[in-house]
């Protein structure tokens, strides 16, 4: 049980998971969730050799730093190592540029995987921005682009993106020549 809240806390990185969804997903009564989750904070806060903490933010439990990580989180923060956007965050950037407001799980549906780390990458390199809440069940959080944003990619308004249909047209002619075979001449033995 405790692996499976590790897991599950895991993957919904900052936007946090709910007791009621944790029951839900492990198929146990919420007091047992609850006194699993207590083990796991317990855990964590005991082990010296981990860097998490078991935290609850507006209903919603998280995996987070312990405090005496802060140095070395930060470090990375305003490092070299953390300069280069990785594709998944470009992908995700990009995701965000066409579709604001935009919710995490709509670009996870759109990309086919979790984002909530690259999401947490772009917040943290003020790339994107929380905007509100959308008003649907479990008032996901809402992101777009940021004014750092632009001035990142040395553009005056989202119009100066290129347009998805030309770029899909060209996409697909490109994919075209590269299997069109009619001018081979193939001989079959």
């Amino acid at each position: 049980m405790i692996a499976a809240l590790q897991a599950l806390l895991f993957v919904a990185g900052d936007d946090g998971i709910s007791l009621t969804d944790l029951s839900q997903l492990l198929g146990k009564k919420a007091e047992v969730v609850t006194y699993h989750l207590m083990r796991l904070a317990k855990k964590l806060a005991q082990d010296n050799d981990s860097g998490l903490r078991l935290t609850l933010i507006d209903g919603r439990f998280q995996l987070v730093t312990k405090k005496n990580q802060a140095n070395i989180v930060q470090q990375y923060a305003i490092s070299p190592f953390s300069a280069k956007l990785s594709q998944a965050a470009l992908e995700s950037l990009a995701i965000i540029a066409y579709r604001q407001p935009i919710t995490r799980l709509e670009i996870d549906e759109i990309r086919g995987v979790q984002s909530s780390a690259m999401l947490q990458k772009l917040l943290q390199r003020d790339l994107i921005e929380v905007v509100g809440r959308q008003n649907s069940p479990g008032r996901p959080l809402l992101y777009q682009v940021s004014d750092y944003f632009y001035q990142y990619f040395g553009l005056s308004s989202l119009d100066q993106l290129p347009d998805l249909t030309s770029l899909a047209e060209a996409n697909q002619a490109e994919e075209t020549s590269l299997f069109d075979f009619a001018d081979l001449d193939i001989q079959e033995d």
